[in-house]
C-alpha cells in the first residue's frame, strides 16, 4: 500500500493544507477534513509518508468524538460515512473512504490546548531547566515520566505551516480570545483529558499529554475540532511497560522524534526521507493504538 501525500479533489475548493490534513469548502455549512498520510516532527513534514496512517487518524478521531467524549463537550462532526456526504464529495470516494470528515463550519481558536498528565518532551525539558512548564511552578524533586500532580493545562499558540508553535503561560489565553472563553477552553480540555486518560487507562494505554483544537459557532458555543487523541496529537505509552524516571515505549510519533534527534545533519528544519524499517515500526504502533483504543477494554 503506496501512502497517500496528497489529496486530489478538482471539483472542491481546497482551503488548506497543512502539515498533515488537507481542509476543502463544501457548502455554506460545512468543510471537508481529510487525512493524509504525511507525517510531522518537529513541526517538519518528512518526505515520504507512513502508509495508512490517515485512516488510523481518523477511526480513532471518529471514535472519541462518537463514543466516548460527546457528553463531554459538542464537537464539529457531521459525518465519516461518504455514503452521506454530498455528491460532490462522494465521486472521490475511492481515494477518500476512511480519511475523511465531514464537519461543521465553526470560528477556530488560534491556540492549542494542551494537557499533560505526565512530564516529558519539552515540559521535561524546560522543567530541569526551570523547575516550570510553561512558566508553571511545579514541586520540586519530579523525575522525567512522572505522574503530575493533577493534569496540567499548558497552551501553544498556533503557528503558520513552517514554523514552531510556541510554548505560553495560561494567562496569555485570555489575551489572546477573551477570559470567558479562555476558562472555557481550560475547563473543557482538562476535563477531555481525564475521561480520555480513564477510558485509555481500561486499554493498557497511558496519555501522557494531549493536544486539543476548539472552535466556536455564531452563537459562542463552544467545540472540539480537528482530529482528536490520535498518535499524532498524543504521547500514548504502554501502561503495563511504565516506569517512571525515564522515557517510555510509545505508540505514537515519538519513535519518530527519537531517531531524527539521533540522525546526523538533522537540523528540524528540512524533512528528511524516513527509512523503510522506520516507517514500518512506527505503522505498526499506530495500528496498535487504534486497535487498543477502539477494540473492546482488555480490563475493567
Amino acid at each position: 500500500m503506496a501512502a497517500v501525500i496528497t489529496s486530489n479533489c478538482p471539483d472542491l475548493k481546497l482551503i488548506a493544507r497543512g502539515k498533515v490534513r488537507e481542509l476543502y469548502d463544501v457548502d455554506e455549512n460545512s468543510l471537508l477534513f481529510v487525512a493524509s498520510d504525511r507525517l510531522s516532527a518537529f513541526d517538519v513534514i518528512m518526505k515520504n509518508g507512513i502508509p495508512g496512517k490517515g485512516k488510523v487518524l481518523t477511526g480513532i478521531s471518529v471514535h472519541w468524538f462518537r463514543n466516548v467524549l460527546a457528553d463531554v463537550c459538542p464537537n464539529h462532526l457531521i459525518t465519516a460515512n461518504m455514503d452521506e456526504m454530498p455528491a460532490k464529495v462522494r465521486q472521490y470516494k475511492d481515494q477518500l473512504d476512511g480519511r475523511c470528515l465531514l464537519v461543521k463550519k465553526l470560528k477556530v481558536l488560534p491556540i492549542e490546548a494542551i494537557v499533560r498528565g505526565y512530564i516529558t518532551g519539552s515540559g521535561w525539558k524546560e522543567y530541569k531547566a526551570k523547575g516550570t512548564i510553561c512558566d508553571i511552578p511545579l514541586p520540586k524533586g519530579l523525575v522525567e515520566s512522572q505522574k503530575l500532580p493533577a493534569p496540567l493545562f499548558t497552551p501553544s499558540t498556533k503557528a503558520e505551516l513552517g514554523d514552531h508553535d510556541e510554548n505560553i503561560h495560561p494567562s496569555k489565553v485570555a489575551e489572546i480570545i477573551g477570559a470567558d472563553l479562555a476558562k472555557q477552553v481550560e475547563e473543557a480540555a482538562i476535563k477531555l483529558y481525564t475521561k480520555a486518560a480513564a477510558y485509555a487507562l481500561e486499554r493498557n494505554i497511558l496519555i501522557a499529554d494531549t493536544k486539543f483544537e476548539f472552535g466556536v459557532d455564531d452563537k459562542g458555543t463552544l467545540y472540539l475540532i480537528d482530529e482528536v487523541l490520535t498518535p499524532d496529537s498524543s504521547r500514548f505509552w504502554p501502561a503495563d511497560k511504565y516506569a517512571a524516571g525515564r522515557g517510555q515505549d510509545s505508540f505514537d510519533k515519538q519513535y519518530v522524534r527519537n531517531y531524527l534527534e539521533a540522525l546526523p545533519g538533522f537540523d528540524k528544519k528540512t524533512g528528511v526521507e524516513l527509512p523503510a524499517d522506520v516507517v514500518r515500526e512506527t505503522q505498526a504502533k499506530y495500528d496498535v493504538a487504534l486497535k487498543l483504543l477502539t477494540g473492546p477494554a482488555l480490563r475493567k
